[in-house]
């Protein structure tokens, strides 16, 4: 297969790209655990808050594995990729109060932002197009840390 970038730029998208996908997928799996475990007086707000967040990672990563894919980097997003290769904090198993769930997924969006925008940094000489797309998700990502710490009682 021929591919327009040469062998370090593939190298080096590719590897930002595949960190990015396990990323995405680990923060949505880990939205869900919380969506699905939230109590406390802001459940319903935090609720929908949760599935939008979830929605916006599964569509990045979707848009980051189909680059990949189109640059002739095989995307791989099964459950034990993701756990082995996410540093992304664990949200952990049960019950979760609302308050802890937001500083948890405050933490994790912060986390994938600030990874994301390093993907930013590392891409801006391999592939500006992978880069546009990052720059997009890590403006999702701190929007969406934003609706998470807005929810924080001081």
């Amino acid at each position: 297969m021929t591919t327009i970038l040469d062998k370090k730029a593939l190298d080096v998208t590719g590897e930002a790209l595949q960190g990015a996908l396990v990323d995405l997928l680990d923060l949505s799996l880990q939205g869900k655990q919380a969506h699905w475990n939230l109590t406390g007086p802001l459940f319903r707000e935090l609720h929908l808050q949760l599935d939008k967040m979830v929605k916006l990672a599964r569509g990045h990563a979707d848009t980051l594995a189909e680059r990949a894919a189109a640059l002739g980097v095989s995307p791989d997003g099964r459950a034990k990729t993701i756990a082995a290769g996410s540093p992304l904090p664990d949200i952990g198993p049960g019950k979760i109060s609302d308050q802890k769930v937001i500083d948890d997924v405050t933490d994790m969006l912060e986390k994938a932002a600030a990874r994301m925008r390093q993907r930013v940094a590392d891409t801006d000489d391999t592939d500006l197009i992978t880069q546009d797309l990052f720059i997009t998700a890590t403006q999702d990502l701190e929007q969406q840390a934003w609706f998470f710490r807005s929810h924080r009682i001081s």
